[in-house]
């Protein structure tokens, strides 16, 4: 999760209009969404290696707090819906 300071907002969306992302080699976007005041992004990425979020994060630290909440796969994606 990002959180996007108030008086830094247009510069964050400066910085990914000329630099993207900025992602390191092995770290992906998969997607986002944004809460409704605009003020916090969560982003859900893949990582090969997890220190690769420090790099990420050291690009974006200056203008966005992040809080990094690592996910594991629910054991109950594979089982089928019973029929009721």
């Amino acid at each position: 999760m990002r959180k996007i300071l108030d008086t830094t907002k247009e510069k964050v969306y400066a910085r990914y209009q000329a630099k993207g992302r900025m992602l390191p080699d092995g770290l992906a976007y998969v997607d986002s969404w944004l809460e409704a005041s605009g003020g916090r992004c969560f982003q859900l990425m893949k990582a090969e290696a997890p220190e690769l979020f420090d790099a990420w994060i050291t690009n974006w630290e200056d203008l966005v707090q992040f809080e990094v909440v690592p996910l594991v796969e629910s054991p109950t994606k594979n089982f089928k819906k019973s029929k009721s």
